[in-house]
């Protein structure tokens, strides 16, 4: 089958380069000529374990194309999946619907076959609703179906994820989408994935809830991890003491400096809005976001605390090490090391930074922030070593030669990856989250 991915970016370049490797034929359009250049020279436009080798392998098989132009890409594709951005819209936090709907228009203008048209990008409800609108009105003579189709992917595991699915959401409303539809996950339908057929705004909808429910775990956490805090108690053995509970669930119960990335901000938020405008409320949503916030300034005034608080923090040096908001990815969006950041630059403290694969995309949002060589070269003659993003690279420090850069043997550790009683052994004054 000739599938057409519009959209090169995280979602659209995994997902087409995947499904090349399902044996499908996979054409990735993207308007940014730059990027389509750069993948045709085999250089990845974000960092993902393992998609430079999919990508270069199915490249050489003949099964993935890359193009900027939109009407040879469709022509002759079944399945055309939008994959391009709907960000937080400015100003009301309505997810940004403008590429979705100018791909729309454009297939619509350009088919030349019968094809599905599927939506890929998270989408409020009623989204495909109105691309169906729009495609209907572009006057093509050719049957045309549009299905929701949402993305469960993790950064940082997104192969896996795609190639492993724990279910494939599909929305349609009528059996030739689903027909299609069928025929592209064929190779997974084989491997026993769970696929779920639904109604179109039942798809978008589940994306959504999907995403506010695992921010709301996370969030839910890390309040209790306040209050282990205050009581005394160990937030990681309440995790594991509530997750044992099957009902519950262990995954998105570790205490942190709050979410970030791409999805949950912005998907939380478009989902609030989409309630305000059915008259709906979703408060536990509403507090969820509010939370979160709030979570991630208090982490910075934690660092600030620990090297003796706002007043005597002026002309001291933190090391911050982890920028990205998960390890394993380069994704900076809505990264609480932002406001971490922040929060000591604002008390005038020298901050010196180091992440794996974030800095570059970091540098723009923290110009005050200096870039460093490697983890110690960022923690050589600092006050404060702060880990905010949990690296493997950052679970095997050398402590020994750690203590010895530092000019106090501080760790403020807001990912949990040390044992407390083994960091005051080696004499660290060391901080955590949610743990005594």
């Amino acid at each position: 089958m000739k599938i057409a991915m519009v959209g090169s970016g995280y979602v659209g370049l995994v997902s087409g380069a995947c499904f090349a490797d399902f044996g499908h034929e996979v054409v990735c359009i993207d308007k940014d000529q730059s990027k389509i250049d750069r993948l045709h020279e085999g250089v990845m436009p974000i960092f993902e374990p393992g998609l430079a080798e999919l990508v270069e392998s199915n490249v050489k098989a003949g099964r993935l194309t890359f193009t900027t132009e939109l009407k040879e890409g469709i022509a002759g594709a079944q399945a055309i999946f939008i994959a391009v951005g709907t960000p937080s819209r400015r100003g009301d936090g309505h997810a940004d619907l403008t590429y979705v709907y100018a791909v729309a228009e454009e297939v619509g203008q350009n088919l030349s076959n019968d094809a599905v048209v599927v939506t890929k990008s998270t989408v409020p409800v009623g989204t495909g609703d109105e691309v169906e609108r729009i495609l209907s009105a572009s006057g093509t003579s050719h049957r045309v179906a549009v299905v929701s189709n949402p993305e469960f992917l993790r950064e940082g595991a997104a192969i896996n994820d795609f190639k492993r699915p724990d279910r494939i959401v599909i929305g349609a409303e009528d059996d030739f989408g689903r027909e299609v539809m069928r025929e592209v996950y064929r190779p997974l339908f084989l491997n026993e994935s769970p696929i779920l057929f639904v109604n179109r705004r039942t798809s978008e909808l589940i994306k959504y809830a999907a995403n506010a429910f695992l921010a709301t775990k996370i969030t839910f956490i890390n309040e209790m991890a306040d209050l282990c805090e205050k009581v005394g108690a160990n937030v990681q053995d309440v995790s594991r003491g509530i997750g044992m509970d099957n009902r519950i669930g262990a995954k998105f119960l570790h205490a942190g400096p709050g979410y970030g990335g791409s999805c949950f901000p912005k998907d939380t938020l478009a989902l609030l809005k989409t309630a305000e405008d059915y008259d709906s409320p979703t408060r536990i949503i509403e507090a969820v976001v509010k939370v979160n916030d709030g979570r991630k300034r208090a982490m910075g005034r934690k660092v600030v605390d620990a090297i003796g608080g706002q007043d005597n923090a002026r002309g001291k040096k933190v090391a911050l090490l982890g920028l990205t908001f998960k390890p394993d990815t380069d994704d900076m969006r809505d990264s609480p090391s932002i406001a971490v950041a922040q929060a000591l630059v604002d008390c005038g403290v020298e901050v010196v930074a180091y992440d794996p694969e974030g800095m570059e995309l970091a540098k723009p949002l923290m110009p005050e922030v200096t870039m460093a060589s490697d983890p110690y070269d960022a923690i050589e003659g600092a006050d404060a070593v702060a880990i905010v993003t949990e690296w493997d690279a950052f679970r095997a420090l050398d402590l020994n030669r750690v203590k010895s850069l530092l000019n106090a043997p501080v760790v403020v550790d807001l990912r949990n990856i040390y044992r407390a009683d083994d960091m005051r052994a080696m004499g660290f004054t060391y901080e955590s989250v949610g743990r005594p």
